[in-house]
């Protein structure tokens, strides 16, 4: 079964998100109108709605470190995560958690880093060496 994820949330301001998902993390826009707008977020569709983005709390546990929630996130290859964190790095994006692996030298070795949207929704965007070892355990 083929699939991609949809998820909709809200967002401010629809120019300063067609700047940051379309300009800095490189989304192809989609369809819009108004009040929303579609982005293809690294071959997953997200609809970025005006209105009140939801609220977050810094209670989950990455590491010794805490991290919004909810949040949303994507799964990239190593170097295509090592490409877009420069990317983010140049465009002076402020970063809740910064770039750094976990699990090092362990079955599910994983880079991760949080930052969040001009709205302020949460982003993680995790790199594996290989898809195959996303569910290590």
């Amino acid at each position: 079964m083929r699939s991609l994820f949809h998820l909709a949330y809200h967002v401010h301001d629809l120019d300063a998100a067609r700047r940051f998902y379309g300009g800095v993390l490189g989304c192809r826009e989609g369809r819009s109108t108004d009040t929303w707008v579609d982005f293809d977020f690294f071959g997953h569709q997200i609809s970025l709605h005006l209105g009140e983005p939801f609220a977050t709390t810094n209670t989950g546990h990455v590491g010794q470190h805490l991290v919004p929630m909810p949040h949303l996130g994507v799964v990239l290859e190593l170097t295509d995560w090592r490409a877009l964190a420069d990317r983010l790095r140049a465009a002076g994006i402020e970063f809740i958690l910064e770039p750094q692996v976990r699990f090092e030298g362990e079955p599910g070795e994983q880079w991760t880093m949080f930052f969040r949207d001009p709205s302020g929704n949460p982003i993680e965007v995790k790199g594996f060496r290989s898809f195959d070892a996303v569910y290590d355990r």
